[in-house]
């Protein structure tokens, strides 16, 4: 269960690293490399996979509270998760 919880928060920290590289988020002046149109898109991409992978984790944690298994939660699809909010 720790275990499951320890790899989505790898996957996230994963993601918002290259999230941040993208973003030219790195050492002053550090400017991205990627075209802007295939960044543009690849970020698209990250903001809906990091929005999956926070929706599994509260998932795991509300059966957690419920005393129901978390790992029956799954992921849904980003057209299900990408306008929630936090």
């Amino acid at each position: 269960m720790a275990d499951a919880n320890a790899e989505i928060h790898r996957r996230i920290n994963d993601l918002i690293d290259e999230e941040h590289r993208l973003r030219g988020d790195g050492a002053p002046g550090d400017e991205p490399e990627v075209p802007d149109a295939d960044r543009r898109r690849r970020l698209a991409e990250l903001e809906m996979q990091l929005d999956q992978a926070w929706d599994l984790l509260r998932q795991r944690q509300a059966r957690r509270e419920w005393a129901q298994d978390p790992g029956r939660a799954r992921e849904r699809p980003t057209r299900v998760v990408e306008n929630y909010e936090s």
